[in-house]
């Protein structure tokens, strides 16, 4: 039998879902009156953040290299836009290369509050008010999915920010889904672990919102904007558990594909583990990932 406070959450679920199945096809849903009133008070507290955080960031920027300031920020950022993040198991603090399934923008604060890691993430991210800039703080790559050179750009950028933060993290489906599902790995994304760089470990990471993954997820044709604008309006709070998985030395496997079969087959498991049922297809379409020539009129 569901605990109770599983069966509120399916029963807050059941309320959304005609919304974000709407929001995935594209439609933007208007906010409620009280939704509003939330999305402006999350927004008032990511200033007061802002105002606090960012002044002593470039402050100790002055006298030295490595702040802890946006790892902070980010971290009360997740809490305040609705996530209560908890950690299960030991993140590596350095020369680590994560590897997470997605599921929404706030992965991306709540990893950075928990480990500092910098991150790539899909260049829509970036287009997002204030959150896109939150992100860059911590070093966060921006990667354009139909950029041919992006790849490239990718793997130098990685280099960097491994020598800079000590850790990052990749996630290599390329796009988000809906926590209920794992899409195939693109090994392209590890290309920097070939070799890999001496002493890096990797990490595979589960981004679980339980049976509030779906609602929070932004998936399907919904922009970013707009889920960050119906997150925020939501009532309350919503548990997000980051699994740190076990260490494995990618110098034990040949290659990029090895290393990534490697890490999904442990993010799989533990996804498994975590919803009691096998995973299902993902329910909505992912572009290839190409270059596409802009069209120029005759």
């Amino acid at each position: 039998m569901a605990s109770g406070s599983t069966a509120r959450a399916e029963r807050k679920l059941a309320r959304y879902s005609a919304k974000r199945l709407a929001a995935a096809g594209g439609e933007k849903v208007p906010l409620t009156a009280i939704g509003w009133v939330r999305f402006v008070l999350r927004m008032v507290g990511i200033f007061l953040l802002l105002l606090v955080f960012v002044p002593l960031h470039y402050a100790y920027r002055i006298f030295a290299y490595g702040s802890p300031f946006p790892m902070l920020f980010l971290r009360y950022t997740a809490r305040v836009v609705g996530a209560r993040v908890e950690v299960v198991g030991t993140p590596l603090r350095r020369d680590v290369f994560f590897i997470s399934n997605h599921i929404s923008w706030i992965d991306i604060l709540a990893m950075a509050g928990a480990s500092g890691t910098a991150f790539v993430a899909k260049w829509e991210l970036s287009q997002v008010p204030v959150i896109g800039w939150l992100c860059s703080l911590n070093r966060t790559v921006f990667v354009k999915r139909e950029h041919r050179m992006g790849v490239a750009e990718q793997i130098n950028a990685l280099k960097e920010a491994l020598q800079d933060n000590w850790s990052v993290t990749v996630f290599p489906e390329g796009t988000v889904t809906d926590g209920h599902s794992l899409l195939p790995f693109k090994s392209s994304m590890i290309s920097v672990l070939e070799p890999p760089p001496l002493g890096v470990m990797v990490q595979p990471v589960v981004i679980d919102y339980g049976p509030n993954s779906e609602e929070i997820a932004w998936i399907g044709d919904e922009t970013g904007l707009h889920n960050a604008m119906r997150v925020m309006a939501r009532r309350g709070s919503f548990k997000l558990t980051i699994h740190y998985l076990d260490p494995f030395s990618p110098e034990e496997y040949r290659g990029r594909k090895a290393i990534a079969a490697k890490a999904r087959e442990e993010i799989e498991t533990q996804l498994v583990a975590n919803l009691g049922k096998p995973l299902r297809d993902y329910q909505h379409v992912v572009e290839a990932v190409r270059y596409r020539p802009k069209v120029t009129s005759a």
